[in-house]
């Protein structure tokens, strides 16, 4: 049997600095996700900054989830996620001057 998947892309080229967060996506149907997160332009250091991933049961009020993804000089960093429930969406807070454009897309599989 096919599996489903579906990538959205939740942050496009939009430009990032101080705290942020991504669109919030309804997925509770996806038994797996997996965040990427493909630096387009950096300004400052974003090395080692961490963008959580949060976890709503009704997309208005959040938390941490545990999950994260470091920042480096790579383009493109990720991770992984299960038992999230029904939304999932990334924040983080870039340091003092820092900015950047990412692409930010949620790949999610049934």
């Amino acid at each position: 049997m096919l599996r489903e998947s579906y990538t959205a892309i939740v942050e496009r080229s939009e430009e990032l600095k101080g705290g942020f967060a991504t669109e919030p996506y309804e997925c509770g149907w996806a038994g797996e996700a997996i965040f990427f997160v493909r630096t387009l332009e950096r300004v400052g250091s974003l090395e080692g900054v961490r963008l959580n991933v949060q976890i709503s049961p009704d997309g208005i009020r959040w938390c941490d989830e545990g999950a994260s993804v470091t920042l480096g000089e790579e383009e493109v960093a990720f991770c992984k996620v299960a038992h999230f429930g029904n939304w999932l969406r990334l924040s983080g807070t870039l340091p003092d001057g820092a900015r950047m454009r990412a692409i930010i897309a949620l790949s999610l599989k049934a």
